[in-house]
């Protein structure tokens, strides 16, 4: 793998949405050395296959995987990037987690860490979470809106094949192999969801196949 390169990975389905995206990635400073790409997963059967494909076709070292409807607002998001993956033992973390899943695996029915900008058709508004004064929080699960990584580990698109579960699925795959997933310190969000209207036409039988599988 490139260990100076950063890819940036979205499923898209909606252009104007994913060019605000790519919008803010290319006002992000870029530490030097460094280089980045942008992998567009047009219409992909799920979250994970769109994923995966977008994985194998980046030899990228950090992979960011995020929505199309997510603006990076940091500038220095990847100097961020690099600073947490400082330790080897970390394999991703992403801006919102949560430190213990509830029995019922709803992350946001959890104590959540980390910090979020939201706007949906009733309201925008800022979530600072349970968000101590640590550089980051090691977390059981990640919430999906962004998802770094600086190893490969394959998506479950054998098992999730909707838009649901895939991170938090995701986030066990890379506890089970050892590796630690964080949430980091945000005085003020890092970035912003423009989320829309919510779908959760399959969130509760995905929610039971994970229950299936990983207890």
């Amino acid at each position: 793998m490139d260990d100076k390169k950063f890819a940036f990975i979205m499923c898209v389905n909606d252009e104007d949405m994913a060019a605000e995206a790519l919008y803010y990635i290319s006002r992000l400073d870029i530490p030097q050395g460094y280089s980045l790409e942008d992998i567009e997963v047009v219409d992909a059967a799920s979250m994970t296959s769109g994923y995966n494909e977008g994985m194998k076709a980046s030899d990228a070292k950090y992979k960011i995987y995020l929505h199309q409807d997510v603006m990076i607002v940091n500038k220095r998001f990847l100097y961020e990037v690099l600073d947490i993956f400082k330790d080897p033992k970390i394999g991703m973390f992403g801006c919102v987690g949560s430190p213990k899943m509830p029995e019922n695996k709803i992350l946001w029915k959890s104590r959540a860490v980390g910090a979020s900008y939201h706007s949906n058709n009733y309201e925008t508004f800022m979530s600072i979470f349970d968000n101590e004064k640590k550089k980051y929080m090691e977390v059981e699960a990640l919430d999906g809106v962004i998802m770094v990584t600086q190893v490969d580990i394959p998506w479950r698109e054998d098992v999730f094949t909707g838009w649901d579960f895939y991170d938090i699925s995701q986030s066990y795959e890379f506890r089970k192999r050892g590796y630690k997933i964080v949430t980091p310190h945000q005085d003020i969000p890092w970035t912003f969801h423009d989320e829309g209207f919510i779908n959760y036409k399959d969130y509760y039988k995905y929610r039971k196949i994970f229950r299936e599988l990983y207890g």
